[in-house]
């Protein structure tokens, strides 16, 4: 099952470059020079390389090597104007209004994985998660046929075999209450990012029913999501609506649902809206001693990933190297 040793290996194979937004931050510093002393991912930091520079002496970093561009140096910025411009110009976009935009980190490194400058972005670890999807909406967009951008944490926690347990969970972070197409399109996503951590994902539709054990629109729209994905994804183990304990209790299923292909066994859980999510991941993480590693943004056309504000140098690490490994499997 799961290990970092795993992306490791795949990005030694195919290394990658990486954006982080906000170069300056120490954190974001002692991720990079870790990342620095192998030789499977690339960072970038965006920001004034002087300041830079210094902020990792003064914290004790050694950044040798990183590339650092400044937005305000970029000597291929007229070049970025006329893409976001050609990419915005149905919103009215000017070359004026264009070089405004791309001074602000967020966006200048948006337009680096958009230029094939790099492979993914990582940032959020002082801005807010709409910063980070806002930009890669407008200039990565979402991949074809997919009219959202979802989320999934992936949580780790070693089990009594000596082998790591590892689920997935969506949507937790993004879609606040997703339709039933958009529940589709996260089951499917979910799906294929639990792949990449080792999970051969048996996908459960959560509800406060099982099988029409309970009634109510919140109830029908689970179980018809989990029909409309049954017919999207043949190939893929689907079943819902389910009540938590019928999707991991084998026990629980032979009384509620014994017909079941998924339920007792689930591993890949799609919650009905983001409320459920976010408490449900929470309470494996606080409460069942997972490693939670997320959110991890779905459905676009290249692997921009967000951090969360309070987050610390390691868990920069560990998501640099997942949104990295994503760009194999976009």
């Amino acid at each position: 099952m799961f290990g970092f040793g795993q992306l490791i290996g795949i990005l030694k194979k195919s290394p990658k470059k990486i954006v982080f937004t906000e170069g300056e931050d120490s954190r974001i510093l002692e991720a990079s020079s870790r990342l620095l002393a192998s030789n499977f991912l690339h960072p970038i930091l965006i920001g004034n390389e002087e300041k830079i520079m210094n902020a990792a002496e003064e914290s004790g970093f050694n950044i040798r090597g990183a590339e650092i561009i400044d937005p305000e140096k970029y000597e291929k910025m007229d070049e970025m104007v006329e893409i976001l411009c050609e990419l915005r110009k149905k919103k009215g976009m000017t070359p004026e209004k264009a070089r405004q935009v791309l001074s602000q980190a967020n966006y200048f490194g948006t337009m680096l994985v958009k230029m094939g400058v790099a492979d993914s972005l990582l940032g959020g670890a002082t801005y807010s998660t709409a910063d980070t999807v806002r930009p890669a909406l407008q200039i990565i967009k979402t991949k074809p046929g997919h009219s959202i951008v979802s989320s999934c944490f992936i949580l780790v926690r070693p089990s009594a075999t000596g082998e790591n347990e590892v689920i997935a969970m969506g949507d937790c972070a993004i879609n606040i209450k997703p339709s039933e197409d958009e529940l589709v399109e996260i089951a499917g996503e979910a799906s294929k990012c639990a792949r990449i951590f080792g999970v051969d994902p048996q996908v459960a539709f959560l509800s406060y029913s099982t099988h029409g054990s309970g009634k109510g629109e919140d109830v029908d729209k689970m179980c018809n999501a989990a029909r409309k994905a049954k017919e999207k994804y043949p190939d893929l183990p689907i079943d819902g609506e389910l009540q938590f304990d019928a999707a991991v209790s084998p026990r629980v299923a032979r009384t509620k649902c014994p017909d079941s292909n998924v339920a007792g066994h689930a591993n890949t859980f799609i919650f009905p809206d983001i409320n459920a999510g976010n408490i449900g991941y929470k309470i494996a993480q606080r409460m069942g001693n997972f490693e939670a590693y997320g959110p991890i943004l779905l459905g676009l056309n290249a692997p921009v990933n967000d951090l969360s504000r309070g987050c610390n140098a390691s868990e920069v690490y560990s998501m640099a190297i997942i949104t990295a490994a994503l760009a194999n499997n976009i």
